[in-house]
């Protein structure tokens, strides 16, 4: 990456900005741990206040992701980047979890209740809720702007940019081959979880190996010139030591943002869905993705406009496979230490049926993906099938969503299917090159 010989000093107005929004929840988080004078705000105010430091968090551990990625190879931190990406997901389901490990430390059991209200039912829920929308929303949004982008700049669709939108969807490098097998690793062995009546150790275990062995063929892959904008290039085109300091810095901040402000946000979704009569696991499953995702989707869509579609779509692919492996993987062993047992996260029955329906949706999401490409049409049967769940979770009893999610889930596992079917000579190479192909044989071919 070519940087400026002067880089101004000051940071760019959204890097501000970002830190500035985030400032009032930190506040209030921090002088709530330490017992400092503080006003106790309304739940939807806490909400809004809390919400927005952890968007604000968000897009600053997304502009330091960015800019490391000058410090180590593509792969590695186009992980780093999508990990760091969904800190806010770890931290409101880990308060969730740590509650309901608490509670079953206290009465020896965590039985969920009928409104799927307390700690023991919401401990996934944003979870399931948070891997829907990215691939329910941000998989297609990525396809749209990349369509729009390359029709505007009268790209054809014989162009050979493998990292680019072009009219007919999304084409990628064979780089990307390893996020795809790693999360159809991970999505394969998501299936048998709806069977259990608990996550145990051995899930911990499972989903963990597979990431650290994601991570390491990562790390195999050769280093490239990121291609930098706004905040994430202000702090890449500092001088090495400077730009180290600077975003291992931004990082702690945001940490510490997301840490003082997870909770109090955990706690006002729940309060506000008492006082304004929602469903709080509703609220929990979507309200508080749509806050945490959305600066993700933001990056990613600004890549899709500069005909980075590739790149756009890689990042949330490697978020997907960190949420599907090291997120769900982490949760039992944080309630395993928050009850101080070895008994396994419990699961009722409409946990059970989020985590069959997030799974079908990642197994036809992945068979999308078999040939490296995601067409307008399966971004279209992505969005439709997300919106038919969505409308229907918010709508319709919980009764009546279970049984729409089942169908839902079967409606996935058929499509998946067909399309394994229909590109199944296409899948050994897939494989071989997610797992075995040399990464700079592979850093060389065109998408």
């Amino acid at each position: 990456m070519a940087r400026s010989n002067s880089p101004g000093r000051r940071p760019p107005l959204a890097l501000t900005a970002a830190v500035v929004v985030a400032l009032p929840g930190l506040y209030l988080g921090a002088a709530s741990l330490l017992g400092l004078p503080h006003p106790e705000l309304p739940a939807p105010a806490a909400v809004a206040v809390y919400g927005l430091a952890i968007v604000g968090a968000a897009f600053v551990l997304s502009w330091a992701g960015e800019a490391a990625q000058v410090d180590m190879s593509a792969g590695l931190a186009l992980a780093i980047l999508a990990l760091l990406a969904v800190l806010p997901e770890y931290a409101v389901d880990f308060v969730f979890t740590m509650r309901a490990g608490e509670i079953f430390a206290a009465e020896g059991h965590c039985a969920p209740d009928p409104g799927g209200s307390n700690p023991c039912s919401l401990a996934l829920a944003n979870m399931t809720g948070a891997n829907r929308v990215l691939v329910g929303i941000g998989w297609p949004l990525v396809v749209l702007v990349a369509i729009l982008a390359a029709r505007k700049r009268g790209r054809r669709d014989d162009d050979g940019g493998g990292h680019e939108g072009d009219r007919a969807g999304v084409r990628l490098p064979r780089t990307l081959s390893a996020e795809v097998v790693f999360l159809g690793v991970a999505t394969l062995y998501s299936l048998s979880l709806p069977l259990r009546s608990t996550l145990t150790l051995i899930d911990t275990l499972v989903l963990v190996a597979v990431f650290v062995a994601y991570a390491i063929r990562l790390a195999r892959f050769p280093a490239e010139e990121p291609d930098l904008h706004g905040s994430a290039k202000w702090v890449a085109e500092r001088p090495a030591v400077s730009r180290r300091w600077i975003y291992g810095a931004l990082f702690v901040i945001a940490a510490l943002i997301i840490l003082a402000t997870a909770e109090h946000f955990a706690d006002g979704l729940v309060q506000t869905g008492s006082e304004l009569g929602v469903d709080r696991f509703v609220l929990v499953q979507w309200v508080a993705p749509l806050a945490s995702e959305a600066p993700e989707l933001i990056v990613a869509c600004l890549y899709a406009k500069r005909l980075k579609a590739g790149d756009s779509l890689g990042t949330l692919l490697s978020s997907k496979v960190n949420q599907w492996t090291l997120l769900v993987g982490t949760l039992p062993l944080v309630f395993a230490i928050a009850s101080g047992s070895l008994h396994g996260l419990p699961l009722d029955d409409q946990q059970r049926v989020e985590l069959l329906l997030t799974g079908t949706q990642s197994f036809f999401a992945v068979s999308l993906l078999v040939t490296l490409g995601l067409t307008w049409r399966g971004a279209l049967a992505l969005v439709v099938l997300f919106a038919i769940q969505f409308a229907t979770s918010i709508s319709l009893p919980t009764e009546t969503v279970h049984t729409v999610s089942l169908v839902l889930s079967g409606v996935y596992a058929l499509l998946g299917v067909a399309q394994l079917v229909r590109h199944r000579r296409a899948l050994p190479r897939l494989v071989r090159d997610g797992l075995r192909t040399d990464p700079h044989r592979l850093a060389e071919q065109p998408a």
